[in-house]
């Protein structure tokens, strides 16, 4: 099954979103300010990663879910498509059930 885009789309833009501030924010590292420009982008990414693990686990869950549905609709209609094609039942089989 294909993965979903959502869950490489945004951090992708998310990564092209944070280029574009670093590249913007350029003036506090060539001002010396090391740690502010470089705390900015490990925390930027920390966040940009756990928005990945987060999409993929949703996904992951949310594929799982629509399985379970889809097993649980064959096997509710199978099961009753099994008991229409079988041999007709006697009137005893009948009283039975």
């Amino acid at each position: 099954m294909k993965k979903s885009n959502k869950v490489t789309i945004v951090p992708l833009a998310l990564l092209a979103y944070l280029g574009v501030i670093a590249y913007m924010g350029r003036e506090h590292f060539l001002n010396g300010d090391y740690l502010f420009y470089f705390g900015v982008i490990g925390v930027s990414l920390c966040i940009i990663l756990l928005v990945y693990v987060i999409l993929r686990k949703r996904d992951k869950v949310r594929r799982e879910h629509d399985q379970q549905l889809s097993r649980t609709y064959s096997d509710k209609y199978r099961k009753h498509d099994v008991e229409e094609l079988s041999e007709p039942k006697t009137e005893e089989e009948k009283k039975r059930s």
